[in-house]
């Protein structure tokens, strides 16, 4: 019998196992760019292990210095009952770079699970070797036999212009009044770029701005530029509308950058436990160049319908029916769809015969941005009641604007309507309502109302309930209400003030939990989750102790308020370094555990600080 069980519980396990194991996949990996002289990874990675016959593509524009070497991976796990298994078997090369150009790799061949499978090609750029990587190399000798080519910082604690800097570029310098333009700031480095801790953007005088919304995994790559190979990002882009013609000036842009520097060490006992150096931190002011926008008016000839477009647009035009009642609603949508200025643009005119009752048009903008501006469609509704019977004729409505690839101005038409109105009795109250949102609405129908026929009671002037008990009542009942009130109250402000004072007392041991969950992370190298959990835990902590919801607290806002609980004014900055290391630190280059150690040992040691300074 328990051989039965066993069996049946076997069977169970494999069945869920192999239910659960995904479909097998082939894909090869190599990085997007290195330089000439750089040796980098081919691999490529099959999910599972019955594998034969891997044959490797022909490699071109690259030296094989090793490959292939196979590794093999497995784990298992039973989560809720249900087991699942992943395998894969790795073919590693390890390639040099020997000449610049774009490759592409094509993909391998390998036999998996009895199916023949053919993975993804893989494009690597290579750029031309570092200058200063080979004047070193020509100007002494590596003891290893190779020198390699990318970019090295200048040595000593100081951070030159070469070594870290921010380009401010525009994709168009010379545009038209309101055509778009795209505005990007990227960073260039050469070192371990920790954060900045004071940024200050231009105002964009005379522009009309909006800034596009970036990744937040911000990856950084390999880009050759004035003869040196550095680690670059994006690190803020914005669409750029200008509101005038001339020239106009973007003004520079401000960040104060913290570095990570390591230094060598005298001691060597020091050295011998660090390594042979030491990390310190620097600070360098980066500012962008001033830039020129040279804007251009539009041309003359504007014709009298032109609203201000500027940019690529269509027209198109629908209405709900041409076969109506008097006192029935008539809606005519339009829709202007394209690329430009979009949300500058004035609603066109659709002219509705006189005898109808027209109303505000009600707009949905449906926009995305892009580098050329905003791209979607701006939906109108327009909105009338006819009153009268009879034929009418709606006539087309005309689009007109500044069109960018031909440099003139272009007018769109709509398509007539001729409108059939039936004398009827309905009524386009709730139409109108849903279509506004207005409370003031008035409904011709209902201006005229019907003399009333009931008999009336009239009143004498002045005689009114004076000392009645009505009287009185208008007197005690308000006065008893807030007796009650104030009672209420009361009792509220204290729950509230024993409600504060439990999250006063559990604010450390609240955040100590979080940290060791962020401990836990940083063992399993989960960087995302590992700095989210300790930004919760930051917040989370002074949100606790001061009895301020984390909606209403910032940056700006927190230095004043721990300043209100005694802390002082060292214990803030450090506080506030913490949280901008952490930010950071998730997107900078460089060796992610050593940076995931230095923002978890730095939280720890300011909570615990915190909870030592905070008075109540």
């Amino acid at each position: 019998m328990r051989k039965l069980i066993f069996l049946w519980i076997a069977l169970i396990t494999v069945s869920l196992q192999a239910f659960a194991d995904e479909k097998v996949s082939f894909t090869a990996s190599a990085p997007d760019a290195v330089a000439v002289g750089d040796q980098f990874r081919l691999s490529y990675t099959v999910t599972t292990q019955k594998v034969r016959d891997f044959r490797a593509p022909s490699i071109k524009g690259f030296d094989v210095l090793m490959g292939p070497s196979r590794s093999q991976q497995s784990s298992m796990q039973i989560i809720n009952g249900v087991s699942t298994s992943t395998s894969s078997i790795t073919f590693t090369y390890i390639l040099m770079a020997t000449a610049e150009g774009s490759f592409t790799i094509p993909g391998a061949t390998i036999t998996a699970d009895g199916n023949q499978m053919v993975s993804n090609s893989v494009h690597v750029k290579v750029l031309p070797a570092d200058q200063a990587a080979a004047a070193a190399s020509s100007g002494g000798s590596n003891s290893s036999g190779q020198q390699s080519n990318t970019s090295r910082a200048s040595s000593g604690t100081s951070i030159s212009n070469q070594d870290l800097f921010i380009t401010a570029t525009a994709s168009k310098t010379n545009v038209y009044e309101q055509e778009a333009f795209l505005l990007t700031y990227k960073i260039y480095t050469l070192v371990d770029l920790q954060r900045f801790d004071n940024v200050k953007l231009p105002d964009f005088k005379g522009f009309h701005s909006q800034e596009v919304e970036l990744p937040n995994d911000r990856r950084w790559s390999l880009e050759h530029y004035k003869g040196r190979n550095y680690q670059t990002t994006v690190y803020r882009q914005f669409v750029l509308f200008p509101q005038q013609s001339g020239n106009l000036t973007i003004e520079p842009a401000r960040f104060d950058a913290s570095v990570a520097k390591a230094t060598q060490v005298s001691d060597p006992f020091e050295a011998f436990f660090n390594g042979g150096s030491n990390y310190i931190e620097v600070k360098k002011i980066l500012t962008t160049p001033k830039l020129t926008i040279d804007v251009k008016s539009l041309p003359d000839g504007k014709p009298a319908d032109f609203s201000g477009g500027v940019g690529e647009f269509s027209i198109s035009s629908s209405i709900n029916s041409t076969n109506v009642k008097t006192n029935d609603a008539v809606t005519i949508k339009l829709v202007i769809s394209g690329t430009g200025n979009l949300k500058l643009i004035g609603d066109p005119e659709v002219k509705f015969p006189d005898d109808f009752e027209m109303y505000d048009p009600k707009v949905d903008n449906k926009f995305r941005l892009t580098n050329a501006g905003l791209s979607g469609s701006k939906v109108i509704e327009y909105l009338a009641i006819p009153r009268n019977a009879g034929t009418f004729k709606i006539p087309a409505v005309k689009f007109s604007y500044f069109d960018i690839k031909s440099r003139s101005y272009k007018t769109l038409t709509t398509e007539e309507y001729e409108l059939h109105v039936e004398k009827g009795e309905g009524n386009a109250a709730q139409t109108i309502a849903n279509f506004t949102n207005k409370e003031d609405l008035r409904i011709l129908n209902e201006d005229i109302r019907f003399i009333k026929q009931n008999d009336v009671t009239l009143s004498q002037k002045g005689a009114f309930f004076f000392d009645s008990m009505v009287y009185w009542l208008l007197y005690l009942v308000p006065g008893i209400a807030f007796i009650i009130f104030f009672i209420i109250y009361r009792k509220q402000i204290a729950a509230n003030a024993n409600v504060a004072r439990m999250r006063t007392k559990k604010a450390n041991k609240v955040a100590v939990k979080r940290m060791k969950l962020a401990g836990k992370l940083l063992s399993e190298n989960k960087k995302d989750i590992f700095y989210d959990e300790v930004l919760k835990a930051l917040w989370g902590y002074i949100s606790d102790k001061l009895n301020i919801p984390v909606s209403r607290l910032s940056k700006d806002n927190i230095e004043e308020e721990l300043r209100k609980y005694g802390v002082e004014d060292a214990l803030i900055k450090e506080f506030l370094a913490a949280l901008n290391d952490c930010e950071f630190a998730r997107f900078a280059p460089g060796d992610d555990n050593q940076a995931m150690d230095k923002v978890y040992s730095a939280s720890l040691a300011v909570i615990s600080k915190m909870e030592n300074s905070i008075k109540h």
